[in-house]
C-alpha cells in the first residue's frame, strides 16, 4: 500500500507539472487570476461532485473541526498564482523544481517540530542530504535553462530578422 500511494503521489506531482505549464501559458494570454479563478471554480465544480458520489460519511462536518485546520484550503491561492506567473518567467522545470524544494524545506520543518498536529519525524543526515541535493537540483537546472532560453531568443531573433528581410 505504501509503494502505491507513492505511486500515486508522483502521478499527482506530474499532473502538477502539466498543469502550471498550462497555467503559465494560460496566465500569459488571459492573465494570472483569472486563470487561478479558472483553476479553482472548474476544481471546486469536480471536487463537488466527487464529494455528491464518491465520499462516504465522516463523523465530522467542515462546521466541527478546528477553524484553523480550514486555512489550509487557502494555501492552494498562492501556490497558483506564483506558478502561473513562475513558469512565464523561469520555465515549467525550474519553478516545479523551486516548489518541491520549498515543499521539502517546509515539510521536514513540519515533521522535524510536529506541527499542525502532525507526529515528529526527527531530521536525519540523509533529509539533510536530501534538501541540499534538491537545492543543487536546482541550481543545475536554473543554470542550464538560462542558457537555453539565451539560445533559442538568439534564434527567434535570427528567424525574425530573416521574415523581415
Amino acid at each position: 500500500m505504501t509503494f502505491l500511494m507513492i505511486i500515486l503521489a508522483v502521478i499527482g506531482g506530474a499532473t502538477l507539472s502539466i498543469q502550471a505549464a498550462i497555467n503559465g501559458q494560460l496566465g500569459s494570454k488571459v492573465g494570472v487570476f483569472k486563470t487561478a479563478f479558472l483553476t479553482f471554480s472548474l476544481g471546486a465544480l469536480i471536487t463537488g461532485l466527487l464529494i455528491f458520489y464518491f465520499e462516504p460519511a465522516q463523523s465530522m462536518t467542515l462546521f466541527d473541526v478546528p477553524k484553523w485546520q480550514l486555512l489550509g484550503a487557502m494555501c492552494g491561492v498562492p501556490y497558483i498564482v506564483i506558478m502561473v506567473l513562475a513558469v512565464q518567467k523561469v520555465g515549467t522545470a525550474v519553478a516545479t523544481v523551486a516548489v518541491i524544494f520549498g515543499q521539502l524545506l517546509m515539510s521536514m520543518l513540519i515533521d522535524n517540530y510536529g506541527w499542525l498536529g502532525n507526529d515528529a519525524i526527527d531530521f536525519s543526515l540523509s533529509r539533510i542530504g536530501a534538501v541540499v541535493c534538491l537545492g543543487i537540483a536546482l541550481y543545475f537546472i536554473h543554470a542550464s535553462s538560462k542558457k537555453t532560453v539565451k539560445s533559442s531568443d538568439k534564434y527567434l531573433k535570427e528567424e525574425l530578422i530573416t521574415e523581415n528581410n
